[in-house]
């Protein structure tokens, strides 16, 4: 199944210079009412465990101010799925967490670790909440998402970005081929596809261009590069970039 390609806006990162000094500012409110003005699909909020960026409070106040889709990242805790079903949010994407590193460093492992992802699952799905597993773009790991009964897929683009951004173009390609695979055979088993991390206005044509990818979720770059021509104009190139390279 095709058809447009959603932008899902990180804001994560402005908490996070907001958080570095303390106070109220940057809001991320602010952030998220800029991405929906530019364009944006959804808005993706992560509440880590050690609250480095987005705060409990920053959930309502968005959710209620935004009128777009929430997509809330989340450890495989009880005490985010206690906060997801008190906050039930649009989509709840499940993704791997170590309070040492400094981003998500690869997709969850839902394959070895199905017996304390299923649960949550389960329990996100009763209560209405769209599910997403952050995967690596691994046909073992698209199988058990499947099984799982996980309805949507986010295929960790990390690898490729990071050997495109290295120069390495045969490594990219690998990577990139890889992505577009697992695109296909999930799509084919009924998966929603979506796809991010570390895309950038210089990585994310091909990755758009993968027909079967439905949203790409994109938060650190924009952030970054907003510091320079602002958001809205970020978001804006962004969403651009992946409409020509869907041809639409």
């Amino acid at each position: 199944m095709t058809g447009p390609l959603r932008l899902g806006v990180n804001i994560d990162h402005v908490a996070t210079i907001r958080n570095a000094r303390g106070g109220d500012l940057p809001d991320p409110l602010r952030a998220a009412q800029a991405a929906a003005d530019a364009g944006a699909d959804g808005i993706t909020l992560h509440l880590r465990e050690d609250r480095r960026h987005i705060r409990d409070a920053d959930l309502a106040r968005i959710a209620q101010a935004v009128q777009l889709p929430i997509n809330l990242e989340m450890a495989c805790t009880d005490e985010m799925l206690a906060i997801a079903l008190d906050f039930r949010p649009h989509a709840a994407c499940l993704v791997p967490e170590r309070r040492e590193e400094r981003t998500t460093e690869g997709g969850l492992d839902v394959a070895r670790h199905h017996g304390l992802v299923a649960p949550i699952v389960q329990r996100l799905r009763d209560a209405g909440v769209r599910v997403s597993l952050f995967i690596e773009p691994d046909p073992v790991q698209i199988a058990v998402a499947e099984a799982l009964g996980a309805p949507v897929v986010e295929l960790h683009t990390g690898a490729y970005c990071e050997a495109a951004a290295s120069g390495e173009g045969a490594a990219a390609a690998r990577h990139l081929e890889r992505i577009a695979r697992a695109a296909e055979l999930g799509a084919g088993r009924g998966l929603e596809i979506h796809a991010g991390h570390g895309l950038t206005f210089d990585t994310v044509s091909p990755v758009a261009a993968i027909k079967p990818i439905r949203e790409l979720n994109i938060g650190h770059f924009l952030i970054g590069e907003a510091i320079f021509v602002g958001l809205e104009a970020a978001i804006r190139r962004m969403r651009a970039l992946m409409d020509a390279a869907r041809g639409s």
